[in-house]
């Protein structure tokens, strides 16, 4: 599956509707971002159960700002609508693809419990 523009219109959408989001937060004008370009793309045709969202930073600065992107190329992985991963920088291709194993192999359950935990500790 080809990667899809994500803007602030749909991004939601997407990341609470699908169970496996990648997304990368990009800019025309940034080297290590069209390097990467290839390599997203690459994976996104080797898993067609992962979703793969594009976000332009320059034309979704709201978009960017409400992730708190502060270095682009930024990677985020969501499944099941929670944010599992989050790292500036790109990826080589071994190591994306072991994001993508990694995030499709995540015990949900585990991560929920653990989250409401940190909020329980927070609060308190």
């Amino acid at each position: 599956m080809a990667t899809q523009t994500l803007t602030e219109k749909n991004f939601d959408e997407v990341v609470t509707g699908n169970d496996v989001v990648l997304v990368d937060f990009w800019a025309e004008w940034c080297g290590p971002c069209k390097s990467f370009a290839p390599t997203f793309e690459a994976s996104s045709e080797k898993h067609a159960d992962v979703v793969y969202g594009k976000v332009d930073t320059e034309s979704e600065q709201g978009l960017a700002a409400a992730a708190n992107i502060r270095s682009i190329p930024t990677i985020m992985a969501f499944r099941e609508g929670v944010l599992v991963f989050a790292q500036p920088g790109a990826l080589p291709a071994a190591a994306l693809e072991d994001l993508v194993t990694q995030v499709k192999e995540l015990d949900m359950d585990e991560v929920r419990k653990q989250l409401a935990e940190q909020q329980a500790g927070a609060e308190q």
